[in-house]
């Protein structure tokens, strides 16, 4: 299926069913798709799990959807920071649940999913509470952990630019978790800065291919 042009946020996010598994993109707010979560929240789904590499930030975003009681659980590699007010509060009051995720294991869980493998051996969080109760095995002296994949019903990304065919670009360290999390998921969302005409993209330059893309909107912002 071709990728689809979206008028608004709140039409591109249209159908996310509570209970979902929503991956968000973002490094902090770096590449974060805050007008399509903001549309999420107006549109109500709840009882969300998010994977995302942050709990939020400040009050906007994720940080905002986590304020309005949206989310059950949050997958993430850095829960707490100086600005995770508000995540800080709902796991400290058992409103919320966390699973702890090593960086590079979640990226490589994501990425999983999009390749298709069942599930992989890490060196990374061995020996520490991370590992728990997961099952290990040496391979050649050194022992590994195996990770599954981490799937998406929906993924919102952030691009800096698209073509007609929903062809992604992105800008500098906004990039960060959207081309892994674009394969990894059922519907894929993404708000653009540009849209261009097809073919106004250099091939070599595209980063997430349209097939992978269901949705895009442009919001007149540096993505």
């Amino acid at each position: 299926m071709i990728a689809q042009a979206y008028s608004d946020c709140d039409e591109a996010v249209a159908g996310i069913e509570d209970g979902s598994t929503v991956l968000v993109g973002g490094f902090g707010m770096a590449g974060m798709p805050v007008h399509l979560i903001d549309a999420l929240i107006r549109q109500g789904a709840t009882g969300l799990t998010v994977v995302s590499n942050n709990a939020g930030n400040g009050d906007t975003g994720l940080a905002a959807l986590l304020a309005r009681g949206r989310v059950r659980k949050v997958v993430c590699s850095f829960p707490r920071q100086a600005d995770s007010w508000v995540f800080d509060g709902l796991y400290t009051s058992g409103a919320i649940e966390l699973e702890v995720v090593p960086q590079g294991s979640l990226a490589e869980r994501i990425r999983a999913a999009g390749a298709g493998i069942g599930a992989f051996f890490s060196p990374t969080g061995v020996g520490t509470p991370l590992a728990e109760d997961k099952e290990t095995r040496v391979i050649d002296g050194r022992t590994y952990v195996l990770e599954y994949p981490i799937r998406g019903d929906v993924a919102l990304i952030r691009a800096h630019r698209c073509d007609r065919m929903g062809n992604l670009v992105y800008r500098k360290t906004a990039r960060n978790f959207g081309p892994v999390m674009a394969t990894a998921a059922s519907l894929v969302v993404a708000q653009v800065g540009e849209i261009v005409e097809t073919g106004a993209i250099d091939p070599e330059a595209v980063v997430t291919p349209g097939i992978y893309v269901d949705r895009f909107v442009q919001v007149e912002v540096d993505a």
